[in-house]
């Protein structure tokens, strides 16, 4: 640590004029000199390093951030997401309970990277968090906002009764359930297949508890479960669990015996569990109706190596029982 007091990581936050100063104010004093009072207070400043693109955070999102938290003149986080290749998704107010960190992050948008100097009654206020943070501590945080969904409405559908479900408008419904997909899909590509499997499922039982009014309404309910039985599908492939994946395929097909999609989950989940004969059955249906698509194909030869492994060792294995078999008794 120099001379001064400014551990090195401080002083890279600072701008070179301000680098070049030696006195005896604290480094977070000094960095606050050049950043932005969003309160009016004090209690919470900021910096954008990074702007972001599009609309701001609604205060009933689910967040996907990029956080690591700082004591004064420490060059170690107290605590950080940066190990993770894909942080978890937050619900604020709810995941994100540090009062400071929600508000700022309301003023951030996607793909923005900003830091914020958190004055204790906005951070972990008299009493501090023993042992990591001391009393009255102030506190610096770096953000990376990496993705978010506005879950308000999903909100407030969940905080109604089942009735008050049911009575819904069908297009609320489809908008909730289209939402809730679209949580799993973020999570599936996150790698975080418990947590889309969970938003698909919820998104299902939405759909299934729905008592239709007529005979349209019925067909467009049907219709709405389709994407989300083939994510199920793929997700528990992901899962390696191929019961489940074929199961939720075959619910995919039963709703369009003609989807490419279900057939081709379908193919891998009985080639996961080496049922060759099925698997080919469903490939080839598949292949029928997309085939110059790259992913059956390739399945297809893969099928046919395991299928031809599986023989050889099932022949290897009948011509070493037989020769046992054949040897003289010794006398």
């Amino acid at each position: 640590m120099p001379g001064n007091g400014l551990s090195t990581r401080i002083q890279q936050f600072l701008a070179p004029e301000e680098r070049s100063r030696v006195d005896i104010q604290g480094p977070f004093h000094r960095l606050a000199q050049q950043m932005d009072d969003i309160l009016g207070d004090g209690g919470i400043l900021k910096e954008v390093i990074h702007p972001g693109d599009g609309p701001p955070i609604p205060s009933d999102a689910s967040v996907w951030v990029h956080f690591s938290g700082f004591l004064e003149y420490s060059d170690r986080p107290f605590e950080t997401t940066n190990h993770m290749k894909y942080p978890r998704m937050m619900k604020l107010g709810k995941d994100m309970t540090l009062f400071g960190l929600t508000l700022g992050l309301l003023t951030m948008k996607k793909g923005e990277f900003s830091r914020f100097l958190l004055q204790p009654k906005y951070a972990f206020g008299d009493m501090g968090c023993p042992p990591l943070i001391p009393p009255l501590a102030t506190v610096l945080y770096e953000v990376q906002v990496l993705d978010f969904l506005d879950s308000a409405q999903v909100d407030e559908f969940f905080a109604l009764s089942p009735a008050e479900q049911n009575a819904a408008s069908l297009s609320m419904l489809v908008n909730v359930v289209d939402t809730e997909r679209n949580f799993g899909n973020r999570c599936f590509n996150k790698g975080h297949y418990e947590d889309a499997k969970d938003r698909y499922k919820q998104a299902m039982c939405l759909l299934k508890n729905r008592e239709p009014k007529d005979e349209d309404e019925s067909k467009q309910i049907m219709e709405a479960q389709l994407p989300l039985l083939l994510n199920l599908s793929f997700t528990y492939l992901r899962l390696e669990k191929p019961n489940k994946a074929l199961r939720y395929g075959q619910k995919a097909l039963k709703i369009n015996p003609k989807n490419t999609k279900a057939l081709f989950r379908c193919g891998q989940a009985c080639l996961d569990l080496c049922d060759y004969e099925k698997a080919q059955d469903y490939l080839i249906q598949a292949q029928a109706k997309k085939p110059f698509d790259a992913d059956i194909n390739n399945l297809l030869k893969k099928l046919a190596i395991c299928y031809k492994d599986c023989l050889d060792k099932e022949k290897d294995m009948f011509s070493k029982m037989f020769n046992g078999c054949s040897q003289p008794a010794n006398k």
